[in-house]
């Protein structure tokens, strides 16, 4: 009996050590394992991350390169604004060089028109010469060439270049053209020439 009594005390020393030693192990690796995560997380802290900084930079480069394409197509649309008024006006405006160099001769068949014929020969040769007026004058009109109207009209410095002044009266109110020098033309609404004029003040 003896014998058997230290043997159950010294299982039971073994029984009691043997729960010790897991729970001492246990709280060793929960503590190590708690302080693990907190040294992991410092490190990603304070290193910085490449693939950000990476990402960072492609997204500043494409906004760079969105905001040069924008700017680049929006500087094409307006060349091609630009070109299509240009092309506009000249179909608009075609002819107006040749117009002008016809008005010369305009002035000059006027004139031959307003030479009074004294005979058979020189009223058959002014009857050619507003042939070749009406025909002219036709051709013009029909290109949109017109006359600017300038008799008994208020004073227009747009369409008008004053030559010469004279008193106004009753008949002639002022700022009113009472007479025509030389008659103007326009293409369209671009004016050709003025016409010169005399404008009662």
């Amino acid at each position: 009996m003896a014998d058997k009594q230290p043997k159950s005390a010294d299982a039971k020393q073994v029984q009691q050590a043997t729960p010790d030693q897991p729970a001492a192990d246990v709280k060793t690796s929960a503590s190590s394992a708690a302080e693990q995560p907190t040294t992991k997380a410092e490190k990603q802290a304070t290193k910085p991350d490449p693939q950000a900084a990476e990402l960072a930079e492609l997204k500043q480069k494409s906004s760079a390169m969105e905001d040069k394409y924008l700017r680049a197509e929006a500087e094409i649309q307006n060349m091609q604004t630009r070109f299509q008024k240009e092309q506009a006006t000249l179909i608009k405006y075609d002819g107006q060089q040749l117009a002008k160099d016809i008005l010369p001769v305009i002035d000059n068949l006027e004139r031959a028109l307003a030479v009074e014929a004294k005979d058979e020969a020189a009223t058959g040769l002014k009857k050619g010469v507003q042939m070749t007026y009406d025909h002219l004058e036709d051709a013009l009109k029909r290109n949109h060439v017109t006359e600017v109207v300038a008799l008994g009209q208020k004073f227009d410095p747009t369409l008008h270049q004053a030559v010469q002044t004279v008193p106004a009266s009753d008949d002639q109110p002022a700022e009113t053209v009472v007479q025509v020098l030389q008659k103007g033309y326009q293409l369209k609404d671009r004016v050709l020439r003025p016409a010169m004029v005399v404008v009662a003040q």
